[in-house]
């Protein structure tokens, strides 16, 4: 296993990681397999999507807020509700197949880091399984 670190510097951003999680991946040795990436926050998570407009992650993200206001009839006390929220729809991992040492994604994927409780100094831990 390998431990990114990830330094976010908004509220909510979502960071492109394609590339140290391919970096982690060849540092483990496996060139057949798969790849396990997760994100041990509750605030924070992961997900692929589109690499080539930066907008789509801008629409992620304003499609969230939308639908998880910051601001709501929340009871969680340290003002941050909507962030758990945003984690729990995203999820804290993902799996890629790994093949020839390289992800394997498609023509436009890339995985990644999102943050909704920023900006922190986080983890991401990156486990590569196989031969």
């Amino acid at each position: 296993m390998r431990e990114l670190a990830v330094a976010t510097h908004a509220r909510n951003e979502l960071i492109d990681i394609t590339s140290e999680v391919e970096k982690a991946v060849l540092d483990q040795g496996v060139a057949e397999g798969l790849c396990h990436v997760f994100v041990p926050h509750t605030t924070a998570g992961v997900t692929i999507n589109e690499n080539a407009d930066p907008d789509v992650s801008r629409d992620v993200q304003t499609t969230l807020a939308s639908l998880i206001p910051h601001t709501g009839d929340y009871r969680h006390a340290e003002g941050n509700s909507d962030s758990h929220v945003k984690s729990s729809l995203v999820n804290c991992s993902a799996i890629v197949p790994v093949a020839g040492g390289r992800l394997v994604l498609g023509t436009w994927q890339a995985i990644y880091f999102c943050e909704f409780d920023g900006p922190r100094r986080r983890r991401c831990l990156v486990t590569a399984i196989g031969k």
